[in-house]
């Protein structure tokens, strides 16, 4: 998981990821916590399965499970591909033992799942049928790419009762924890600026693809209620401004020329440059969140988060085309 690590890494360069809101980890579907049995499920093992392979996660995954071994008694064992080439490198690469010609063949044999394709528009048809066996899941960034299927997956989900999540991995992290801490003792904040990589034409989705972490720390941090947004292009460079209801104003520049994440705010006293004053756990947060979901079923962020950041995606898709304010919708 070096390329997930290097994420965090660059925190200390000024990066930003947020704090969830308080009301993202209170989701009333969550399956009832019993410590007791908890406890006892910490101890039975968990084989995953993987659908997608084109992405390098898959194969980072294979590594922090298998090969490094980070939870003992977790272990990545079927991987399906988008090719059997994508399939065979996480294999090797990520030391899983079984690859799968059809996804459907994991089924009855894993107890959890994760889908990791490149492009949104594939995930929830792919975790669907796991979904219905009661298999839990996590959907790696961006969950889907259009809030209808979204919520309409996310109601059948809650309805049988099977835990399912998905997030940014910039997002998801003791960072994010740590900054969200310092704002909250900070005085009100007019301004965000806020710089990250995306490729608005990306194939894999446009903004969608990067997109989700800029946009999902943010709103980590401010607030989910974001109004309308609007992208602005000049060539390859572009940028967003996005509108909070309490009338704050985020700008969001899309960088094409270096990797990392920082983020400036404007106060009464002047622009501040937010900071993370603590180093990433190993393995990180968002591992262990999902590997907590994936024992206990406690659902790390609500649904309810979830569908806002795709709703904020999609509306900047919109805009990439028109260059107008586009109003966000859920």
């Amino acid at each position: 998981m070096n390329s997930r690590r290097s994420f965090i890494n660059k925190m200390g360069k000024g990066a930003l990821s947020a704090y969830a809101l308080s009301s993202s980890f209170s989701h009333a579907a969550q399956l009832a916590f019993d410590p007791v049995k908890s406890k006892h499920e910490n101890d039975k093992p968990i084989r995953i399965g993987i659908i997608g392979a084109e992405n390098s996660h898959t194969r980072g995954f294979g590594r922090l499970f298998n090969i490094e071994k980070k939870f003992p008694g977790i272990e990545v064992l079927y991987v399906w591909g988008e090719t059997e080439e994508f399939a065979r490198d996480a294999v090797e690469r990520g030391g899983i033992p079984y690859m799968v010609k059809d996804p459907k063949e994991m089924l009855g044999k894993i107890d959890a799942l994760i889908v990791d394709h490149r492009h949104a528009k594939y995930h929830l048809k792919a975790a669907t049928p796991f979904i219905k066996a009661g298999i839990p899941a996590f959907i790696d960034k961006p969950f889907c790419y259009r809030v209808s299927e979204g919520k309409e997956f996310l109601q059948m989900a809650r309805d049988l009762g099977t835990p399912v999540t998905s997030f940014s991995s910039i997002a998801q992290s003791d960072a994010t924890f740590d900054i969200r801490k310092q704002v909250e003792s900070m005085e009100k904040i007019n301004q965000v600026v806020r710089y990250g990589p995306v490729d608005i034409e990306s194939k894999y989705g446009g903004i969608f693809f990067y997109g989700v972490h800029i946009v999902q720390p943010l709103m980590y941090i401010f607030g989910e209620d974001i109004e309308r947004v609007r992208i602005t292009r000049n060539g390859k460079n572009a940028g967003a401004s996005l509108a909070y209801k309490n009338g704050m104003l985020a700008t969001l520049i899309f960088s094409n020329l270096n990797y990392g994440w920082e983020t400036f705010v404007e106060t009464e006293d002047g622009i501040v440059e937010l900071k993370s004053r603590v180093e990433e756990t190993d393995p990180s947060r968002n591992y262990k969140d999902m590997v907590e979901m994936f024992r206990t079923g406690k659902e790390p962020r609500s649904h309810q988060s979830i569908l806002n950041c795709v709703a904020v995606l999609e509306a900047l898709e919109k805009s990439a085309a028109s260059q107008k304010w586009e109003e966000v919708g859920i």
